[in-house]
């Protein structure tokens, strides 16, 4: 492909160094994943240049066998063959027919959910995991010793909790720990006669594999959870998945078509419909618009990723700081990428100083890159100033 455009024209339309493009071209230096997204989103080779330069990632086992945490305070079969009672779906209407008259113990529970999913927003992972898996524990067993009138609401709470709890080991940096938490969630809901968490964990497995860089593994899970059966809520947070795996490998046209069903979906009447715990971000105000903007940074757009990614960031409440962290940091590598080097030291600068309260394996992900990026611009006052701060939260940590 020839776009006719000298070096320095080139440089300039990519905000990269002339002399480093140079040396790529004759293969005195190797092209990064973040300068192969600008070249084809420069070009329109929709993922092309990047597929020379990154080894195709391996097939996820999408049905591998889990290895089970041994978590129960009873006898697991115990729990999982106890029947389920009259079906209440907690994720999307929890609360709207509560049996709370039979066992006051539920709202107090769900109270409790609610709030660990607050402080989830300004707590370390690794100080909230002990007391996640000690209320799921607890769920789970007054669930296997409930009458048949509670016993599904339980076994669903309990799966919610289960779930959130594989959330934050994700955060804590242990990917096989959230994998099988996962897991136990779906196993749970199964139990009390939920057909459709099983279906939203494959939405979070996807994100395992996100973050692992496995685009295909990402697609695949996501693809997975959206069949016509399931309620739109979580089909549309499966689509964002696939577009987010798509965009990994500078996919456009799958990604932003993968974006448009996530957001007719998530627009739906049916899915801002329903009582009870939310599935998915409760944070987030558009959900779609937000991972669209995490899209184009990826498709080496990051001027029209900065540009939605601030919009949509001025939405986020300011108690959110795990949220405000996660999709700051990404705003920052936007604008970063975009040449704007002191706009993007300056949204860091403040993030940086919340990190030690809500530290995330994820989010740093986006910091390595983030310290990547303003590698090159090492003459900026900004960045020298900077670098300590990202240093110490990229700092391995000694428990």
């Amino acid at each position: 492909m020839k776009a006719r455009l000298s070096l320095n024209e080139f440089s300039v339309a990519l905000n990269y160094d002339k002399g480093h493009l140079s040396k790529v071209e004759r293969g005195e230096r190797a092209a990064s994943p973040e300068l192969a997204r600008r070249c084809d989103a420069f070009l329109g080779a929709n993922g092309e240049l990047q597929r020379l330069i990154v080894r195709p990632e391996a097939d996820s086992d999408t049905t591998g066998t889990r290895v089970s945490l041994s978590l129960w305070p009873v006898g697991r079969r115990t729990v999982l063959t106890a029947g389920t009672g009259a079906l209440i779906d907690l994720g999307l209407k929890l609360g709207g027919q509560s049996s709370s008259a039979t066992d006051p113990l539920l709202p107090s529970f769900i109270a409790q959910f609610d709030q660990l999913r607050k402080l989830g927003q300004s707590t370390a992972p690794k100080v909230l995991l002990p007391l996640l898996e000690t209320q799921t524990r607890m769920v789970s067993g007054l669930a296997a010793h409930s009458p048949s009138a509670t016993r599904t609401s339980m076994l669903l709470l309990a799966s919610r909790f289960a779930e959130f709890t594989g959330w934050m080991a994700q955060e804590a940096g242990d990917s096989g720990a959230a994998l099988d938490w996962t897991g136990e969630a779906a196993e749970l809901a199964r139990a009390g006669g939920d057909p459709y968490l099983g279906s939203y964990a494959l939405v979070r497995r996807a994100l395992v594999t996100l973050y692992d860089g496995d685009a295909a593994g990402t697609v695949t899970l996501a693809r997975r959870a959206q069949s016509d059966e399931l309620p739109p809520r979580i089909r549309g947070l499966a689509a964002q998945r696939e577009a987010q795996g798509h965009a990994l490998v500078g996919d456009e046209r799958d990604c932003l078509r993968s974006l448009d069903r996530a957001r007719e979906l998530l627009d739906s009447d049916d899915a801002r419909s329903g009582d009870g715990p939310v599935i998915g971000t409760t944070h987030v105000i558009d959900p779609a618009a937000m991972t669209t903007g995490w899209c184009l940074y990826d498709l080496g757009r990051p001027k029209a990723a900065a540009e939605t990614l601030d919009r949509e960031y001025r939405r986020l409440p300011p108690h959110a700081l795990r949220t405000r962290a996660r999709y700051g940091f990404r705003r920052s590598l936007a604008h970063a990428a975009s040449g704007e080097v002191e706009h993007a030291c300056a949204i860091a600068g403040e993030l940086l100083g919340v990190m030690p309260a809500v530290p995330s394996a994820t989010v740093n992900s986006d910091v390595r890159r983030l310290a990547r990026e303003l590698s090159r611009f090492r003459s900026s006052r900004a960045v020298r100033d900077l670098q300590p701060a990202l240093a110490q939260v990229l700092a391995p940590t000694h428990d």
